[in-house]
């Protein structure tokens, strides 16, 4: 039988419009479920998403001179799959609370190279206090010129809060990457959302040298 008559061809795509161009990206919250389930797609899609940026921070973190010693790429994606696998164990599946614990998990980890590496005999001794000069996206955007304050003062805000701040004052996402990293309905939502941690974190810093 023929069945030509019935048959009704697809209509035509705009050009540059494919349906994957056109369907949203994956919530954040989604992709850390099934990459901790064992799916492979999934995990790579979240280190396509944060991995580039946060080599970026992870350098910038680390001295000049450990610079050329440590692969940080490595230590960026070793840390970065550890935390998809671990993170249902210990907290919430949500996105604040797995980017406030990969920030956390990837200063751990670049500590514990410094001291490793100047552990070794023939390097020179790390100074903790060594800096690099140029400033950062934090210093740029707030101004904060003791980084220990900062770092106390976002240990006690709340982790919607703090990654918040991570992803736009330390990773300089815009506001469209960052809704579609912490699954806020709009740019504008993720906006307001960094505005009030900002807010918080000046009066916690402000709160911690009056009692001082």
């Amino acid at each position: 039988m023929d069945n030509s008559s019935s048959y009704r061809r697809p209509p035509k795509q705009k050009a540059g419009k494919s349906p994957q161009a056109q369907s949203p990206p994956e919530d954040t919250t989604n992709l850390i479920n099934r990459a901790q389930a064992g799916d492979d797609i999934a995990l790579e899609k979240l280190c396509a998403r944060f991995q580039p940026r946060l080599f970026k921070w992870a350098t910038g973190r680390l001295p000049p001179t450990a610079r050329g010693l440590i692969d940080t790429g490595d230590l960026v994606q070793e840390t970065l799959v550890d935390a998809i696998r671990r993170i249902g164990a210990i907290r919430a599946r949500n996105p604040s609370s797995f980017l406030a614990y990969l920030r956390t998990a990837i200063l751990n980890r670049i500590r514990d190279e410094l001291r490793r590496t100047s552990a070794k005999p023939g390097f020179v001794t790390l100074d903790e206090s060594t800096e690099d000069t140029s400033p950062s996206p934090l210093e740029q955007t707030i101004g904060l010129d003791q980084t220990e304050q900062y770092e106390q003062g976002l240990a006690k805000l709340k982790e919607d809060d703090q990654a918040a701040i991570f992803l736009r004052i330390e990773l300089d996402l815009n506001y469209e990457n960052l809704a579609e990293a912490l699954d806020k309905p709009t740019p504008d939502a993720a906006r307001m959302a960094v505005k009030r941690a900002l807010v918080r974190l000046a009066k916690t810093i402000h709160d911690e040298h009056a009692s001082e």
